[in-house]
């Protein structure tokens, strides 16, 4: 999937200023995303050092959370372990493995309303064929000042560049 910077939308999933509404009795409104912690243990050793089969597994777990993927980065370590990262339109998947141990630690980030981060924890869950696990999710409260408008990107000034000298 090829896309462009211009037509992303500055708040993926959000469905506008009227959803985001401040409340009276605390300091932020409503919520900007939820974030999920995912602890994995007895896991299939050999799935966890698999650098190619971790890289289905996060891509099938971002398409099943309802995550638009951008760009999947990953590093097989020797002797052992493999680390991945999915960049998510709506935020970000992580894993890191330690094959010796049978453990998994993925962090699942995603914004707005129409994604469900707990979906993809589940695939990885099964994929990895986890005989135990430990789920956390919360919910990232947003910030009264930014949940009414819309986020700008910050005007980036040229600075010019002194060439360095010749030794």
């Amino acid at each position: 999937m090829i896309q462009s910077l211009p037509c992303l939308h500055p708040n993926p999933g959000w469905t506008g200023a009227d959803s985001h509404k401040a409340s009276s009795s605390h300091p932020v409104s409503d919520t900007v995303g939820k974030h999920c912690i995912l602890e994995l243990y007895g896991c299939d050793s050999a799935k966890l050092d698999d650098e190619a089969f971790l890289r289905d597994t996060i891509t099938a777990a971002a398409k099943r959370a309802g995550a638009t993927l951008l760009n999947l980065i990953s590093h097989r370590f020797e002797p052992q372990g493999v680390t991945g990262l999915a960049l998510l339109a709506e935020s970000h998947i992580s894993i890191h493995t330690w094959p010796e141990s049978g453990y998994a630690a993925v962090d699942v980030f995603t914004c707005g309303d129409h994604t469900m981060p707990e979906r993809a924890c589940e695939v990885l869950r099964r994929e990895l064929n986890a005989s135990k696990h430990k789920l956390s999710s919360f919910r990232r409260d947003t910030p009264t000042a930014i949940a009414n408008a819309e986020r700008q990107p910050v005007e980036i000034h040229s600075v010019e560049l002194v060439p360095a000298l010749a030794i």
